[in-house]
């Protein structure tokens, strides 16, 4: 069986060797993706689907946003028009 050597820190000055087997090896890859997807099974397993107030009410906000950022953006454009036509005319 092949092993994997690593130096690891023991203490303040003693350093020391340990082996690691391919499970091992294999394990330290593995066990994050498994952490993940028991993770992500846990997310999908709490979310619910929304009613209908809940979805009204988000719906609604996300059209308020949208039209708050289209104001910004049309005055903000509004503003700047004359700034620039003043800078490009000045030359």
């Amino acid at each position: 069986m092949k092993l994997f050597c690593a130096i690891k820190f023991f203490s303040g000055t003693k350093f020391g060797t340990f082996c690691l087997t391919k499970m091992d090896a294999l394990d330290s890859v593995f066990d994050p993706l498994r952490d993940f997807a028991k993770d992500s099974v846990r997310l999908v397993k709490r979310c619910h689907k929304p009613d209908r107030k809940e979805f009204t009410k988000v719906a609604t906000r996300t059209a308020i946003g949208f039209v708050v950022m289209g104001f910004v953006g049309f005055f903000v454009k509004l503003i700047f028009i004359p700034i620039n036509n003043i800078i490009v005319g000045a030359s």
